[in-house]
């Protein structure tokens, strides 16, 4: 009787799974659908976003284009013109709707801390930076889902790092910022474990403590400089400017024979605003300038970067050559712009995400990249500059054009495909040719010194008939 019981009782309570099962298979059938819904809809208002914002990208550029055609003209017209640009400078994302969908509001700061919209005096300027931004929000947009997902998907799924082919594309192709801390540790410690002791750092900031630096007052003087455009480094409160003070003051001591060079605060700056670690950001900067860089490339002569803006012309030669004749014939000397770009390794000149996708690159490949993408941006924008006929015109589109590159991906292509073939015993080959020839310049220079101020010596101090010199006592009365 009892087991008669307990099998019906089986029966039922297999029957009741059966249906609970059925029912679980159908709500999961339906969540499925729901998702995959949600996730296409996402899709459609990115898209719609993105179109949206380019949009408005073409209505300011159009807003521009205008003003450029009327000049300074008064009138109703001018007057309607001024109030629209003024309408669109204002205009934020943040001001929509409460009921439209905002997926991805432009922010006023990066998620770096710089200004999305460079706060420029020049209203021209300002339109342009708001044009900018729109089109880098745009290109954001309409990637996510195609490329930076499957890319964050990659990056996680990867287990310990190592050197491989693999970690070369996904380097080249961007790093996620919730990885970037800790990819650019590995590729740091790579480069520095030989040099790497336990406690070096704090042995470094007890010695600053204890003796002060020839090169602390000129630090101090530069931090005030560091990047103005970013909050972490212009907000009172922040501690990201004393951070960057100590890890500066300790790469004085740890390397005496640089000791500090106008540039390194910006090294040191992109390290601490990645890694936020003080300690880890100094290590970033030892492995760029001791490891990364040529020796002489941060010293008082500058000598190897001097050679690289040689090379960097050889390069733009062969792989640019209408271009660098298009400069050629309007005098255009290219080392005013990409002298800085080399020595901070773009640090000043392109925007966050496209800037630290070419350190995600540098950090690992070295020089060469930085090479490959400084023919990159003239390519990017190779027809823009030809269609300028000024020297002085094209000075002043120099000035900013780096900051229009909104396309990371376009420009990457450009940066290792477009520019192949690229071998490193060719960069090694220019950079010995021209230290030879520079070497010799500053030799023959040094001995029209020495001469200038032998001849000087033997004829005296002369001072002309009626005149007295500065040595002399003042006339008597």
């Amino acid at each position: 009787m009892l087991c008669s019981l307990l099998q019906d009782d089986m029966e039922a309570y297999q029957t009741q799974n059966r249906f609970l099962n059925s029912e679980i298979h159908q709500v999961t059938k339906i969540w499925r659908k729901v998702a995959e819904k949600e996730k296409a809809l996402l899709m459609k208002c990115a898209y719609l976003q993105a179109k949206n914002c380019q949009v408005e990208s073409k209505y300011l550029a159009g807003l521009r284009r205008l003003q450029e055609a009327m000049g300074v003209e008064a009138g109703e017209c001018s007057e309607l013109l001024r109030q629209l640009i003024q309408e669109a400078l204002q205009w934020e994302a943040s001001e929509a709707s409460a009921d439209s969908v905002v997926l991805s509001p432009i922010s006023e700061y990066d998620e770096y801390g710089f200004l999305t919209v460079p706060n420029y005096e020049v209203e021209d300027l300002r339109l342009l930076a708001k044009i900018q931004v729109l089109e880098v929000h745009s290109h954001h947009l309409l990637a996510h889902e195609a490329v930076e997902q499957p890319l964050r998907e990659r990056w996680a799924a990867l287990g310990e790092l190592a050197p491989s082919p693999e970690i070369k594309q996904l380097l080249r192709a961007g790093v996620p910022r919730e990885h970037r801390p800790r990819v650019w540790k590995w590729l740091v410690r790579l480069r520095v474990q030989h040099l790497q002791g336990p406690g070096r750092y704090q042995e470094l900031l007890s010695r600053g403590q204890a003796c002060k630096h020839p090169a602390a007052r000129q630090i101090e003087l530069d931090l005030n400089r560091t990047f103005p455009s970013n909050k972490h480094f212009t907000y009172p409160a922040s501690s990201f400017p004393d951070r960057l003070h100590r890890v500066l003051l300790a790469f004085s001591w740890q390397n005496p024979a640089i000791g500090y060079c106008q540039g390194l605060n910006r090294l040191a700056a992109i390290a601490l605003l990645v890694l936020d670690e003080e300690e880890s950001a100094f290590w970033c900067l030892v492995a760029i300038v001791e490891t990364i860089m040529p020796a002489d490339y941060y010293s008082k002569t500058l000598l190897a970067s001097q050679v690289d803006q040689r090379v960097l012309q050889d390069l733009l030669s062969e792989k640019l050559p209408k271009l660098m004749a298009h400069l050629g014939q309007r005098r255009v000397d290219l080392s005013f712009i990409t002298f800085n770009w080399l020595l901070v390794v773009f640090a000043d000149s392109l925007i966050s995400n496209i800037l630290l996708q070419v350190w995600d690159a540098f950090l690992y490949e070295g020089t060469k990249v930085v090479f490959r993408y400084a023919l990159a941006i003239f390519k990017y924008n190779e027809e823009e500059i030809l269609k300028l006929q000024d020297g002085l015109e094209i000075y002043q589109y120099l000035r900013f054009f780096t900051k229009t590159i909104c396309d990371s991906r376009k420009l990457m292509n450009i940066a290792f495909n477009d520019m192949n073939p690229f071998p490193k015993k060719q960069l090694r080959q220019l950079r010995m040719a021209h230290r030879e020839r520079l070497e010799a310049e500053l030799h023959e220079l040094e001995q029209l010194k020495a001469k200038y101020l032998e001849t000087r010596a033997a004829q005296g101090p002369a001072v002309p008939e009626g005149c007295t010199s500065e040595d002399e006592g003042e006339a008597e009365p």
